[in-house]
């Protein structure tokens, strides 16, 4: 029988139980002690490159706690002079090449450098700077990078990959020129990103902060001619109180509606009214598709980042999309084309402000799709950390501001609409609308308990009035990845499949505060499922003056009025801007260009070895000084690949024979 003793290792002189920890470090941490550390992230694989966590093992010596798993009878050691001093070098090492701007910083006072370096006692630099100034990359709408300000601690990288299989930062050079960049040195604008910003989540430093705004929405306030008109998404009400030191999931949406007036905001509305209409207007669709007029299974459009995922890696799947709108830009529209005429303002004169917990709502309201008359729908976009700043510069103490209700008429919602801001809110919402529509008809408020949870995918069928209904939940486009090959090959049934980029939904938007202890996302997901309770309507249907909208403006659930104001379409996306690479060599005046696709969707198909081939046939036939080779990234023909263009003419499904025909007539006709 195993004693007692051999299930236990002493940490600090302390016996502490060996547990299900991942690691010697997460034993520490149980045991109450913060371990300092940088690379370290439960949700990401372990790295061990900031060397912060460093303990010494008896008969083992200094060792990464990150790195080694907890073992009965080990002696471990976590504060000795010898791991103070390093630690302490580390961060000096750290600060040395460091573009120490604090007090303008974006992260100051929430920078895990600047905190760590407070709490190890730094108090001087011993090392010269030997790193050149890096320039700012400010051409994503959504994230920002300051590289002079990275620690190379990989923990952007990891995240872009492991969780959103996207990899649009990696690590690029060696030893000292070592950086973190998109491919090619792009800017993230430029690159594959799909601007959900958790690499700006992750980020310990300010070396990636979400795009602000800030000094606009002053602007904004401040403008007497202006009409300002405020719309609040369902997973802000739940994170704001972060940003005032208190717990997380407090329902602060009250506080907040009076803090906006308090700066300027001639109304405030709540984003719940339109993720109602999404309900009304994405059920409906459903419906239709499911009768047979729209492929199956229906994927749901909140998220833009999930969209632009789409339609950069899974281009063939954007039929499949709900054409609705997200409720940011539903409610865009609606402002545009009704509020003029409430507030009794020029339409020029009004300006639609959304806070949101999400980078990418930034990057959605820069679409074209998404404006009238030349004007964006929704013309600024704050995230929850900056409308904290913004209120915390107005010397406005929130703790005395008595809370108010928001504006009619899109002040109204239901507890299905502030599900929203959840993983799995989608489609719970549309289950109780489907619920009450293709059941008895008595609206229930009933609670499918089988699309909740923290796991990254969930797969459920569930009986709607009789009905079986096969849905899917998955956040992290990692596991959307993962689940679109079992849905593809045939080994998912699923009717409708809701998506959401950040892992958690809404609640663990980029945008969010910064939680460096890693709780607070599960604290916010349970207070929106309390302010749902807490509504008297919790199913879409029962919102009157979703209704009422229907009667005044838009007819019925997908009619013609409908479409044209709160449907969109999607596209494939050009990958890399119009970037060539030559792979062929020689005088490249008066040769042929022959460009071939090397984006995912033809590298899939074999786009790559058949373009190597293609390379070593022309040299084969001594056509080295007649054409010319080049690698682009998109023809926008993302379901027909391989794509290769020879002069004007796209060639898909590509083989090196059929381009080798296609150069031979082009070379003829020269």
């Amino acid at each position: 029988m195993t004693t007692t003793a051999t299930q236990t290792l002493t940490i600090d002189g302390r016996a502490v139980s060996i547990a299900q920890d991942r690691n010697l470090l997460e034993a520490i941490r149980r045991s109450g002690i913060d371990l300092p550390t940088f690379c370290y992230h439960s949700e990401l694989s372990v790295y061990g490159a900031c060397r912060l966590c460093v303990v010494e093992v008896e008969g083992r010596g200094v060792q990464a706690s990150c790195s080694i798993t907890p073992e009965p009878g080990m002696v471990v050691r976590t504060a000795t002079p010898q791991l103070r001093k390093l630690r302490k070098t580390t961060l000096e090492l750290l600060l040395a090449n460091h573009d120490g701007h604090c007090t303008t910083c974006d992260k100051a006072a929430r920078c895990r450098l600047e905190d760590l370096s407070r709490r190890l006692g730094v108090d001087r630099v011993r090392f010269q700077r030997t790193a050149a100034p890096k320039p700012a990359d400010r051409s994503s709408p959504a994230v920002h990078r300051e590289m002079g300000k990275c620690i190379l601690c990989g923990d952007c990288v990891r995240v872009c990959s492991e969780v959103q299989g996207v990899g649009a930062l990696d690590f690029a050079f060696r030893g000292s020129d070592t950086v973190v960049q998109p491919a090619f040195g792009r800017g993230l604008g430029d690159a594959d990103c799909v601007h959900c910003g958790q690499c700006s989540r992750v980020c310990p430093t300010g070396a990636l902060v979400p795009a602000s705004d800030v000094e606009a929405a002053w602007e904004a306030f401040g403008d007497p001619q202006r009409t300002v008109v405020v719309q609040i998404a369902p997973a802000v009400r739940v994170a704001l109180a972060e940003t005032l030191d208190l717990p997380a999931g407090g329902d602060a949406f009250g506080i907040l509606c009076a803090a906006l007036r308090r700066l300027g905001a001639d109304a405030v509305y709540d984003t719940g009214f339109t993720a109602d209409l999404t309900i009304v207007e994405e059920a409906n669709e459903f419906v239709k598709r499911v009768q047979g007029s729209g492929p199956l299974p229906m994927f749901t459009s909140c998220c833009p980042s999930w969209v632009a995922y789409a339609e950069k890696f899974q281009p063939d799947l954007l039929p499949n999309l709900s054409t609705c709108k997200s409720p940011q830009q539903m409610f865009g529209a609606l402002a545009r084309k009704l509020l003029p005429a409430h507030h009794g303002c020029d339409p020029k004169d009004l300006t639609v402000i959304s806070v949101m917990p999400c980078t990418a709502k930034k990057f959605e309201a820069t679409r074209p799709e998404f404006s009238t008359d030349g004007r964006r729908d929704v013309d600024l976009v704050l995230t929850t950390q900056e409308i904290g700043r913004l209120i915390a510069g107005s010397g406005l103490d929130l703790k005395t501001v008595t809370p108010e209700q928001p504006d009619l008429p899109f002040g109204m919602k239901t507890g299905a609409g502030i599900l929203f801001g959840n993983s799995g809110g989608v489609t719970e919402a549309v289950l109780r609308y489907a619920a009450a529509v293709l059941g008895d008809g008595r609206l229930k408020h009933h609670e499918f308990t089988e699309v909740r949870g923290p796991e990254g995918t969930r797969i459920a069928s569930v009986d709607v009035g009789g009905q079986t209904l096969h849905v899917a939940v998955v956040s992290g486009l990692a596991n959307a990845k993962r689940l679109l090959a079992e849905v593809k090959a045939g080994r998912v049934k699923a009717d409708l499949i809701e998506v959401m980029a950040c892992p958690g939904g809404c609640v663990g938007g980029a945008g969010q505060p910064v939680d460096h202890v890693g709780t607070a996302r599960a604290c916010r997901a349970a207070g929106i499922f309390a302010a749902d309770r807490a509504e008297v309507m919790r199913n879409s249907a029962e919102n009157p003056a979703v209704g009422e909208l229907y009667r005044e403006h838009l007819e019925k659930p997908n009619s013609h009025q409908a479409h044209d104001l709160l449907h969109t379409h999607y596209h494939p996306r050009r990958r890399l801007g119009d970037l060539d690479l030559l792979l062929t060599t020689g005088e490249q005046r008066d040769r042929l260009l022959v460009q071939a696709c090397l984006g995912t969707s033809c590298h899939l198909r074999g786009g790559q070895p058949m373009v190597h081939a293609l390379v070593a046939a022309v040299e084969a036939r001594g056509l080295h000084d007649r054409v010319d080779v080049r690698a682009t990234f998109c023809l926008e023909r993302c379901g027909e690949g391989p794509n290769v263009r020879v002069g004007e003419r796209v060639v898909s499904s590509a083989t090196v024979e059929t381009v080798l025909a296609a150069i031979d007539e082009a070379l003829v006709q020269a």
